[in-house]
């Protein structure tokens, strides 16, 4: 399962529902993280996924991701149900106004901090 770190403010305003994205750069550190998570090939700036990508790296959306508020096992961490797409987010969230980035949309908070 993949782990990513998350400043406080956004971890907490995810756990509290308020917040239901979460951003990180288009670059190749988290091309191969992403890749291999969500199973899906990057075509010409497209997400290839589902039916459409080979069967041997496909995965079911969503997927649960680790969102760990720090670098320490013992930091408080929620495993969120996320899909993924290319996009803009949005300024109140974290974003750069019109800047594409990896977003990962929270579809339901599996496992929530302390639980």
């Amino acid at each position: 399962m993949l782990t990513l770190p998350i400043k406080k403010k956004w971890f907490d305003m995810i756990v509290s529902g308020e917040k239901k994205e979460e951003y990180r750069e288009i670059k190749p550190y988290y091309d191969s993280r992403f890749m291999n998570a969500f199973g899906f090939l990057n075509v010409g700036g497209q997400m290839v996924y589902g039916e459409a990508a080979p069967e041997e790296i496909r995965k079911s959306w969503p997927v649960p991701i680790v969102f760990r508020n720090g670098y320490s096992k013992e930091s408080p961490e929620i495993i969120c149900k996320c899909t993924l797409h290319f996009g803009e987010g949005k300024p109140e969230w974290g974003a750069e106004p019109g800047k594409l980035y990896y977003v990962l949309k929270i579809q339901e908070i599996e496992k929530g901090a302390g639980q």
